[in-house]
């Protein structure tokens, strides 16, 4: 086995190790009346699908204008901008302080509804794409709801041993999470730097900024609300996007440019959840937006 295999598969059980002790954490920590509260305000939910299956990939599809971005640079940063409901949402609203409830909602809401989107989205945008939903769907189902819904049922049979071992899956799903992050950068730092000098970087650069930019300007004036909003918009379901990348288009710089998009994604965002964290005070993970963003 080479280097790179190993790191390779250090890569792929870190991410797997990321995801499922996070969403067993946030299962742990939350009740389902918690998640779907947020939810039940229309207003709040019209928003977020606004800002993710339509703002998003217009602005994918402005930039894709004004930069002459190669045509595989092009299709990545599309897939990208229409691929929403990361399992690093949750992880990167504990960073900003924000309602982690809103966050695993808002998280399983975008997940379920780009299973649908892409299949019809990306044939129009990309002709010659075809999407099989069931592929995308049954790894997200696996990895993030079933883990999820255990640790909720585990909360509601046995509470004080869920509070035991929530800190645990935190703390493994922070260190998984560091592993990948420097694990990734070191797989995909030859792809990095031949983007240098290209118009690559900064298509994605753009991308995630205006798609911060996009959640604030949507998510009201609470900041636990509109960070969550915020985050959830910019952090692109980077798992779906690789599918179909791999699915479509091997062999193009597509796949690559969307690997270094998901190592730029947390780059940029990580630091950003912090930062807004030192700005608000942290809620409860039950705390719930009253009014949604025009009452926020």
């Amino acid at each position: 086995m080479t280097i790179s295999e190993l790191l390779t598969v250090i890569a792929q059980v870190s991410g797997l190790l990321f995801i499922v002790t996070s969403m067993l954490a946030m299962g742990m920590s939350l009740t389902m009346p918690q998640i779907v509260g947020p939810l039940k305000n229309p207003r709040l939910v019209i928003l977020a699908l606004v800002a993710n299956f339509v703002l998003v990939p217009l602005w994918a599809y402005l930039i894709t204008v004004v930069l002459p971005l190669d045509q595989p640079l092009q299709i990545g940063l599309i897939v990208l901008a229409t691929a929403a409901g990361a399992p690093f949402l949750p992880k990167l609203v504990q960073g900003a302080k924000g309602n982690i409830a809103f966050g695993v909602g808002l998280m399983v809401l975008l997940m379920v509804v780009t299973v649908f989107y892409l299949p019809v989205v990306l044939p129009l945008l990309l002709p010659g794409v075809s999407v099989n939903p069931w592929d995308i769907a049954k790894s997200l189902i696996a990895l993030m709801l079933v883990p999820l819904a255990l640790g909720m049922l585990f909360k509601s049979h046995s509470p004080d041993s869920a509070g035991h071992w929530q800190p645990f899956m935190n703390k493994t799903s922070s260190v998984s999470l560091l592993v990948l992050l420097v694990v990734g950068l070191g797989l995909n730092v030859s792809n990095i730097i031949s983007l240098i000098g290209s118009w690559g970087l900064l298509a994605l650069a753009l991308l995630i900024v205006g798609s911060v930019l996009i959640g604030l300007l949507l998510g009201g004036r609470d900041p636990a609300i509109r960070s969550v909003m915020s985050l959830g918009t910019a952090q692109r379901n980077v798992s779906a996007a690789i599918l179909v990348s791999a699915q479509n288009f091997a062999g193009t710089a597509t796949l690559p440019y969307v690997l270094v998009g998901g190592v730029l994604l947390l780059l940029i965002l990580l630091p950003i959840a912090k930062q807004m964290g030192a700005r608000i005070k942290a809620p409860t993970t039950g705390e719930q937006p009253a009014n949604g963003p025009q009452d926020a």
